[in-house]
């Protein structure tokens, strides 16, 4: 099986970044809207496995929300199992890294469970002064049953 990665929008597959996400531990529950919207609002990458017949199959996603000046944030990095174990995340975050848009930046972020080793491939490192980031955090706002925003 082939595989090529794509940074154009038109060739993802919505309803498969949808289920991935829904489903994962840093976006369970995310409604198809939000994901849509996200997806609007963002530089985004896919990894297309491309068969015998031609046929393609997204397997994996990642997406940057960015100014393209200063800074971005790399978000809902996923490679399907079936997937995994063949380079797929590497060869992506390349494509990441080389994008054109994400050149001259001051800083890119991430939030990670259990990826630390792919992303300090790529130079990333932990929080030097975490005293200087804050956050405003609500992990399950996907499930609450109604949505309320900050007064």
């Amino acid at each position: 099986m082939a595989y090529r990665i794509t940074d154009n929008k038109e060739e993802m597959d919505i309803d498969a970044i949808h289920h991935y996400l829904s489903r994962s531990y840093w976006a369970k529950d995310v409604p198809k809207s939000v994901v849509i919207k996200a997806i609007e609002n963002s530089l985004c990458f896919a990894v297309l496995a491309v068969d015998t017949n031609n046929k393609e199959k997204q397997v994996g996603f990642a997406r940057l929300i960015t100014d393209s000046a200063t800074f971005a944030y790399l978000a809902d990095v996923y490679i399907l199992a079936e997937h995994r174990g063949k380079g797929l995340s590497k060869q992506m975050m390349k494509k990441i890294i080389a994008h054109p848009q994400l050149q001259g930046l001051r800083r890119i972020m991430l939030a990670t469970k259990d990826a630390h080793g792919l992303y300090e491939q790529f130079g990333f490192t932990a929080l030097t002064d975490q005293k200087m980031f804050m956050q405003l955090w609500t992990p399950d706002i996907y499930s609450q049953s109604s949505r309320s925003t900050a007064p």
